[in-house]
């Protein structure tokens, strides 16, 4: 069964590396047929169907997920609708809507709604009607410059969730803290599965610790600033965490009764960081090493740092390499570098 998922285009490859981190980990099957600018379509095996809800729950770069039923091309489309036996899928109330990737093509989304509409109605009849606002099926139509894919959609993924927990909104705020989708997407990157431990040891005011939480894993968080540590408590509390331990520590000298199986961070850099006097190169050196005695030697680390920190270098005197990379432009003077590292 072939399944599109409609991607965010903030960023180039991260949308699509965190879709595959997400299958993974949700031990769903699958081959990548093809690849488009903002749509990934997979093949997955149609008794796995019902498990793309766990997708749909975690991830934070994907707008849509839609069966597909219909892949043609722009001249062969109307044809290919005329064909289908909308009346197998369709049995109350529906809608059409048509998204065009590239905003140059020269369609008028619009009428082609409407076409399409019109060519299902006239199949079906008057036993069922449109509904624009919250249609039992809803027909989702890509155009992709010549080619297009259509099918019924399963999942929109929400995104008030991201909206709503942006960090000045939560009961406790410091600046350079990372917005929600980011953190999201890193603690899926390391393909964390629910009930696994993850370990944030720069934990900060919380917001990978709380995305983390999110998805159902067992949290462990770490600061050496006491202010940060009850500002994340504060944080997990107010999103209805509860399954953590957030204390006092210094990550050069942590130790911990079990090793964790995964480990996200941010560590502090920049005006708005507070490394205690520590450079930011050596405390993430230092860092590393201590990370190679309390991760698993299946777990994954995924680790942000800014562009002009040599994390190659740091990596190259440790039992870590790195499997993956994204470098995100966050403003005119810094980029943030995405690493997903494992042991070697």
């Amino acid at each position: 069964m072939e399944i599109a998922f409609i991607l965010s285009r903030e960023h180039q490859t991260l949308p699509k590396a965190e879709l595959k981190g997400v299958l993974e980990a949700e031990n769903i099957p699958f081959k990548i047929k093809n690849y488009f600018n903002g749509l990934s379509l997979l093949k997955i095996p149609e008794n796995c169907l019902n498990r793309l809800n766990s997708v749909e729950k975690r991830v934070s770069l994907t707008h849509e997920i839609f069966r597909v039923i219909i892949d043609t091309d722009t001249d062969n489309l109307i044809s290919s609708i005329e064909k289908y036996q909308w009346k197998d899928l369709i049995d109350s109330d529906y809608a059409v809507r048509v998204k065009k990737m590239e905003k140059s093509q020269d369609i008028n989304t619009l009428e082609l709604e409407r076409e399409i509409g019109g060519i299902i109605k006239d199949q079906i009849g008057d036993r069922v009607i449109v509904n624009l606002e919250n249609p039992s099926t809803f027909i989702r139509t890509v155009i992709l410059d010549e080619k297009v894919l259509m099918g019924p959609r399963l999942f929109k993924i929400p995104k008030k969730h991201f909206f709503d927990l942006k960090p000045h909104k939560r009961p406790f705020f410091y600046p350079g803290s990372m917005s929600p989708k980011l953190a999201r997407s890193m603690v899926n990157l390391t393909r964390i599965k629910r009930g696994e431990k993850l370990l944030d040891p720069f934990c900060g005011t919380g917001g990978i610790l709380i995305e983390a939480g999110i998805i159902g894993a067992r949290l462990v968080g770490t600061d050496i600033d006491p202010k940060m540590v009850s500002g994340t408590i504060e944080n997990l509390q107010h999103c209805n965490i509860n399954d953590y331990e957030v204390f006092r520590a210094d990550v050069r000298k942590l130790n911990l009764p079990h090793k964790v199986d995964a480990v996200v961070t941010d560590p502090p850099y920049g005006i708005s960081a507070s490394t205690r006097g520590e450079e930011s190169r050596e405390l993430c050196g230092e860092a590393l090493l201590s990370l190679e005695h309390l991760i698993k030697d299946s777990g994954r680390i995924c680790l942000a740092t800014p562009h002009y920190m040599d994390i190659q270098g740091l990596v190259e005197g440790t039992k870590f390499e790195i499997i993956e990379q994204h470098h995100i432009r966050m403003h005119k003077s810094l980029t943030r570098v995405i690493s997903v590292m494992k042991k070697s």
